[in-house]
């Protein structure tokens, strides 16, 4: 796919996450997709495959919204086959927190599927408003 496709797919996601709606993002993952959440939270690490991603990441982090979250694009750009994702995610957590993150989200996007992300937030956020996923083990 061209760079402007590429971007196309990602503005059709990200309108929709605007909305609340997370589909057409979770069908553009491809089988093998990876997600590398940099910086030093406990779900800091490389999901590798979109299953590990929707059991090990999404769901537990998901369990804890209690309200419908929100990503909106404010910035989207392209080139080959890697697209840049600047947003802002909206949710609520059930203990009554706001989450509000800003991202930057880089792609690698392969016959119109999403084979890899790397994410890079605000992590004194997900620290301070955030539990640990269940699988995670502090160090000792």
């Amino acid at each position: 796919m061209s760079a402007a496709a590429n971007k196309e797919l990602m503005q059709e996601i990200y309108d929709e996450l605007a909305k609340g709606n997370r589909m057409p993002f979770r069908n553009a993952m491809a089988e093998d997709f990876r997600w590398i959440m940099k910086g030093k939270t406990a779900w800091s690490r490389t999901y590798e495959g979109r299953n590990a991603v929707r059991i090990e990441l999404l769901q537990p982090l998901f369990e804890q919204f209690g309200s419908d979250y929100k990503n909106t694009p404010l910035r989207i750009f392209a080139d080959g086959d890697h697209v840049i994702v600047e947003c802002e995610g909206r949710v609520t957590t059930k203990s009554g927190k706001p989450y509000n993150n800003q991202y930057c989200l880089i792609f690698r996007i392969e016959n119109g599927k999403i084979k890899e992300m790397t994410e890079y937030l605000d992590t004194a956020l997900v620290n301070e408003t955030l539990a640990p996923p269940p699988w995670f083990t502090k160090a000792a």
